[in-house]
């Protein structure tokens, strides 16, 4: 079976299963390959519903976890999204994909040699000129592009980095996993002038957030 056949199935899958609910969000898992986003031993595996290591210590998540966190954004075309946790670069292509051209994703990942891998990649798949890699540390997001519409962290934080919520446009909505080392929950925030507002998705299990505000 062909990696497009697979990635079909899967898109289907998570259809079925209730993760991918919208239009949107479909269209960019069935037009982004994750399998060039994984190391090449592990793309046998690529469209397989679960975590993959991609070097580094760190992994890229479950298309369902990539799903839900998707749908929960409500990406839009023109919106300028911040990534905190860039990894393989999958998430943030999805992202790029779903904004446009006319849209943006600063994607931040404090290990250079992961930053690097994703740049190229992103090349492969014509998304580059979407996003923007840095390498630094996320907790403190990337104040040259602020505001921002839409902020996610890909990694687990013991708090909201109070940097993000102020990098965060009026009207904004963050997604977060938050929690301890062991154990999170998917939290989204609304940002309504001086007022967060917050609804929990359940549980959930992520890399920890290392920088100023994160895990130490």
């Amino acid at each position: 079976m062909s990696h497009e056949e697979d990635r079909a199935r899967m898109v289907k899958n998570l259809q079925r299963s209730g993760y991918v609910k919208s239009k949107e969000v479909a269209e960019a898992m069935t037009a982004v390959p994750r399998h060039v986003f994984v190391p090449r031993r592990a793309r046998g595996n690529a469209y397989a519903d679960r975590p993959l290591p991609i070097g580094e210590g760190q992994t890229i998540s479950a298309p369902h976890m990539v799903a839900m966190m998707l749908e929960k954004l409500d990406l839009m075309e023109g919106l300028k999204v911040l990534e905190i946790g860039g990894g393989s670069g999958y998430h943030a292509a999805l992202a790029a994909y779903m904004v446009g051209e006319e849209g943006l994703v600063v994607s931040i990942e404090r290990i250079g040699a992961l930053a690097e891998r994703a740049r190229e990649v992103l090349k492969e798949t014509r998304l580059e000129q979407r996003v923007v890699m840095v390498v630094g540390d996320g907790s403190l997001g990337w104040e040259k592009k602020a505001p921002y519409d839409r902020i996610f962290i890909t990694c687990a934080s013991p708090q909201i980095p109070p940097p993000l919520m102020d990098q965060l446009k009026d009207g904004g909505k963050l997604l977060i996993p938050l929690g301890s080392l062991h154990l999170q929950t998917l939290v989204l925030a609304l940002k309504k002038g001086n007022k967060i507002k917050k609804k929990s998705y359940g549980g959930c299990m992520f890399v920890p957030l290392i920088g100023e505000y994160g895990f130490s």
